[in-house]
């Protein structure tokens, strides 16, 4: 390729990678959805976007130190704290259950619907055990199901995919060294451990060098950031030259290690870090794809169906019914976790290295792999995407409809404002840092959130969970503003916070992230004054007119939506909805 094909190639491929993306986030679909389409559609059309010329045989490499980075973010998110009792013992279950019956069905029937011998069936049964956070995690953040759900398939989806790319190196590598697979001698067991072995002294060093980083150093937001992709990368190709795909094990690790060892000096914020990732997904996605013609297609399409029924239809309901029997899930939350197994990046990175690898050994049936890996994952992702927020409704393995406000705050007005809109309807949770104001919260019936929630918080891939609505209530407007930047990338709603007096010049600006609740006129200390001067919380069905000198401040839906009133809106009270108004102490009476 010259120069200007080179460069015209790798333009294209960001423009279709960022684009499909930006059309996805608009639609409220995952991005997989627009992906994979337009990549294979980019591929049959032109070839310069093809990994093959654009960076020749060192692809596999790159694909291979692009996942670790991806599988190390995603172990940023994972909390041993959350994996306890059934959790775990349920994740435990469907990892093994789910790789072994996928493994052997895939092998089973591979050979008869693809016409591909055994060992090349036992390959694709290999990279199809992986699901993966970037495809799972969009799906989940759109339908919204209970908690122990989500925790059960985000673990899952993480998990597999290491554990997919070092059982893939190995049946690999028995394919293409034996011609055969040597599934019941203790000698591919061996291998595994070994393999294992490596992946976890690569966390182990990838995880001290960051303590060094981090930790000792201290460094900022930009070099701790340029120092978490350094080590991981170093790390995961160290592992990867000393045993192949054991850097995947490496990076999950270092991820889980730093979240979850105490002292970490990690930034709070990582916007480079989640943007190097999200292009990495993107072009790894429209790069693969578009290595898969349409003539390779074609002859595996309907096979490809077949299997896709076999595995969404009969494989994943046993796998997820055997797996959480006896947990303490609802049959709806049994259910939908049978309805919910994705393929994603790793099934489509490891097909694409091991199939070309064994295409250039001459192995027949090889040339299938890529396109029946590519028709699985399309079919699951539109599948799932289309089908998974209607089933879950249906299953009743969703999350209430309603808000769940998260109260920050202790004084006597917030918790004051608490009982009202847990009397209006809602499920209010509250927080606060000191002993005595947490007593009172205690002392008001309302729920009290964690005690290091907001702590918890300060992890970049930290959730409030169950929470759909941030309220920053305290008397210092500096923390309501520093908080507010925090709880934006850690909540599924939005984030208020009341307002600092006008003459205000704190010192992190506190016109800065979060909106604004109830407007200039009721900013925190107006509120605070009028309360102390007898000024109540009442609540009244919103047909009733609003008493004299009251103001409004909230909307409950008939719906148990919470609507406040806020620097940019004004919600308008309809038939059925609840008010929640601020004014004298004797119309309130």
């Amino acid at each position: 390729m010259t120069d200007d094909e080179i460069l015209l190639g790798i333009a294209l491929t960001l423009v279709l990678a960022t684009g499909s993306q930006i059309l996805a986030n608009k639609l409220r679909v995952p991005a997989l959805i627009l992906l994979l389409p337009v990549g294979f559609t980019a591929g049959a059309l032109t070839d310069i976007i093809h990994p093959a010329r654009l960076v020749g045989p060192d692809f596999s490499a790159l694909v291979s130190l692009s996942v670790a980075v991806i599988l190390y973010d995603a172990g940023l998110g994972l909390d041993l704290r959350n994996l306890t009792g059934r959790t775990r013992a349920v994740v435990g279950r469907l990892l093994v259950f789910g790789v072994v019956l996928t493994f052997l069905v895939v092998s089973a029937v591979g050979p008869a619907l693809f016409s591909m011998p055994l060992r090349v069936a036992s390959m694709l049964g290999t990279i199809l055990v992986v699901s993966g956070p970037t495809v799972v995690g969009p799906l989940l953040d759109y339908v919204r199901p209970t908690e122990k759900v989500r925790r059960i398939l985000i673990w899952e989806g993480t998990l597999t995919d290491p554990i997919g790319g070092i059982l893939g190196a190995l049946v690999f590598h028995a394919i293409a060294t034996t011609h055969r697979i040597d599934i019941g001698r203790g000698y591919q067991l061996g291998q595994f451990l070994i393999s294992l072995s490596v992946g976890l002294v690569g966390g182990a060093v990838g995880t001290a060098v960051l303590w060094l980083t981090l930790r000792t150093l201290r460094l900022g937001e930009t070099l701790g950031t340029l120092a978490q992709l350094t080590t991981v990368i170093a790390v995961s190709a160290g592992c990867d030259i000393v045993r192949d795909d054991t850097g995947l094990i490496a990076a999950i690790v270092t991820g889980l290690a730093v979240t979850n060892i105490r002292g970490f000096d990690m930034p709070a914020r990582r916007p480079f870090f989640g943007t190097l990732v999200q292009l990495i997904i993107g072009l790894l996605f429209v790069s693969i794809s578009s290595t898969v013609t349409p003539a390779s297609v074609v002859p595996v399409l309907v096979p490809a169906l077949v299997l896709i029924a076999v595995l969404v239809l009969v494989v994943r309901p046993v796998v997820a019914f055997s797996a959480t029997r006896k947990t303490g899930l609802t049959f709806g939350e049994r259910a939908f976790v049978g309805w919910m197994a994705p393929r994603g990046i790793v099934a489509a990175s490891t097909a694409s290295a091991f199939a070309a690898a064994l295409v250039e050994k001459g192995i027949p049936g090889a040339t299938r792999i890529l396109p029946v890996t590519f028709l699985v994952i399309v079919g699951t992702v539109l599948l799932y995407a289309l089908t998974a927020a209607p089933m879950a409704r249906r299953l009743g393995a969703v999350e209430p409809s309603g808000t769940r406000p998260l109260l920050v705050g202790g004084h006597p007005w917030v918790i004051d404002l608490g009982r009202a809109l847990r009397s209006a309807g809602l499920d209010v949770l509250m927080w606060a840092g000191l002993d005595e104001q947490r007593d009172r919260i205690r002392g008001a019936g309302i729920e009290l959130a964690t005690g290091d929630m907001l702590a918890t918080a300060t992890n970049p891939r930290a959730r409030l969970e169950g929470v759909t609505a941030v309220f920053l209530l305290t008397d210092d407007d500096d923390f309501n503003a520093l908080a507010s930047v925090v709880a934006q990338d850690n909540v599924e709603g939005p984030v208020y916070r009341v307002g600092p007096p006008s003459e205000s010049h704190g010192v992190v600006a506190p016109y800065t992230g979060g909106e604004i609740l109830f407007g200039a006129s009721l900013v925190r200390h107006v509120l605070a004054a009028r309360y102390e001067r007898g000024a109540r919380f009442l609540v009244q069905p919103a047909s009733q007119p609003i008493p004299p000198d009251h103001e409004t401040l909230f909307v409950v839906r008939a719906d148990g939506r919470l609507d406040p009133v806020a620097e940019t809106q004004s919600p308008t009270p309809q038939q059925g909805d609840t008010v929640v108004l601020f004014g004298p102490a004797s119309s309130t009476a």
